[in-house]
């Protein structure tokens, strides 16, 4: 039995999934615009992160991400800000364009002081042209276009030249994994005598590990050794290798693993990993099994990926979901008449689609329930740190039930409005993040 969506059921999708995604990271919502100049006195104050630059919720959320990495000197806030305005609500390539334009300027600011000798301040420039390369991927409507590996290597490239000009002690590497490579960069402290610990790190579905340049600082300071990796699902594995997320992630983490052991100077006994957004549900699945982990830290902590994801599914879409287990077709043309009224719709079944190997709708939601650590969760053995912020949306109250859930030692960290790191993965308050983190790191590891 099929459903058919009205003009009014469209407007509806449109305003509760717009409201839905805005709510999902405290942006405000496509309906509130811009604010307004005659607003009552007596209205209650926007919080610090709503910027209230974009109609976009998303887009809104994806700018402060990026605003956020000045405190790494991953980007320049006038650069950020000039960016954003101009880029055109209803136009769907409007946010890669205008971000490749500015990476392209910064990028050629970066050869022109490289022609004459300077150094560093050609590498700072390919620093931020490269995050800006990155940002015109993070919401691209079309994630197979030529365009998407075009850009993605342009992001390498400015990266590795910023590494060796700024004399970052990173390192490109391909780890090997199942008849292929994944991309990644090892760090090695500068401070680290004989052997040191090593933090292997990796985001979620939409970041790449070089954005958390931050915490790569951090680590390097401590004197902690780090492994980043592009693993299936992010960064060039997707878009260049067409690798796809998989629900077995210790597959993943294992071969991450073998090769960081192989390092000279990584001590074996002291190896913790850490995952950012969906790496927060991604990375207790391999902790489960890979037993040479000895500190686990998901950020958020996440039990049940796929649950927390039919939760929002549930909420907005209530008349076509009953469809997806009784008539999967049926609901694939439901969410044909979505995803082509819709912008954000539009971008985020494509995108989800493509990192997760699937051609329909029904096929990404379907495997999006194998996402379930509740069955192996009684297996991670390793210390855990479970963070949490009291505005996470993505997955509310996931980080709890997969503290609670834990038999092994374990910690909660929760971020609130007080410390300003409520948001999720603590975004715009690197330095709380950090500071409180690290911490809790260097005790245990």
């Amino acid at each position: 039995m099929g459903i058919t969506l009205d003009r009014r059921s469209l407007i509806q999708a449109s305003l509760g999934l717009t409201g839905g995604l805005a709510l999902l990271r405290g942006a405000p919502s496509a309906a509130a615009g811009r604010p307004s100049s005659t607003a009552s006195s007596t209205e209650e104050p926007r919080p610090w992160w709503e910027l209230g630059l974009m109609a976009d919720p998303i887009m809104e959320s994806q700018l402060l991400h990026f605003l956020a990495g000045t405190y790494s000197a991953q980007s320049d806030i006038s650069e950020v800000l000039d960016t954003a305005t101009r880029i055109v609500a209803g136009d769907d390539w409007s946010w890669p364009n205008e971000w490749v334009s500015t990476a392209d300027r910064i990028r050629a600011m970066g050869d022109v002081s490289l022609s004459r000798r300077h150094s560093i301040s050609a590498g700072n420039a390919y620093l931020r042209a490269a995050n800006y390369y990155r940002a015109a991927l993070i919401h691209h409507p079309e994630p197979t276009h030529p365009s998407v590996v075009a850009t993605g290597r342009k992001a390498v490239d400015a990266y590795n030249k910023a590494l060796h000009l700024l004399k970052i002690p990173g390192t490109p590497v391909r780890i090997p994994y199942e008849g292929t490579t994944l991309p990644g960069y090892f760090f090695r402290a500068p401070s680290a005598r004989s052997i040191a610990p090593l933090l292997i790190f990796q985001q979620g579905r939409d970041a790449w590990p070089e954005e958390s340049k931050y915490v790569i600082d951090a680590a390097l300071a401590r004197g902690y050794h780090c492994l980043i990796v592009h693993a299936p699902g992010q960064g060039m594995a997707i878009r260049e290798q067409g690798l796809p997320f998989r629900h077995d992630w210790e597959n993943v983490i294992r071969p991450v693993v073998d090769f960081a052991l192989c390092i000279a100077g990584v001590d074996s006994r002291r190896i913790a990993l850490l995952g950012w957004s969906m790496g927060g549900a991604l990375v207790p699945r391999a902790a489960a099994f890979e037993r040479r982990i000895k500190i686990l830290i998901p950020n958020p902590g996440v039990l049940n990926w796929g649950e927390s994801s039919f939760e929002q599914f549930n909420m907005y879409f209530p008349e076509v979901m009953p469809l997806l287990d009784s008539d999967p077709q049926a609901f694939d043309a439901a969410m044909a008449q979505l995803m082509e009224q819709v912008f954000l719709y539009r971008w985020y079944m494509k995108d989800s689609m493509s990192k997760h190997g699937v051609s329909t709708p029904s096929a990404l939601l379907f495997e999006l329930r194998r996402f379930n650590n509740e069955p192996i969760v009684h297996r991670i053995r390793c210390r855990t740190l479970v963070m949490d912020g009291t505005a996470e949306a993505f997955s509310q109250g996931q980080a709890r039930l997969l503290f609670d859930a834990l038999e092994c030692p374990k910690d909660y960290m929760l971020f609130t409005t007080q410390d300003t790191g409520l948001l999720h993965c603590q975004e715009g308050a690197q330095a709380v993040a950090n500071h409180r983190m690290f911490d809790w790191l260097d005790e245990y590891l």
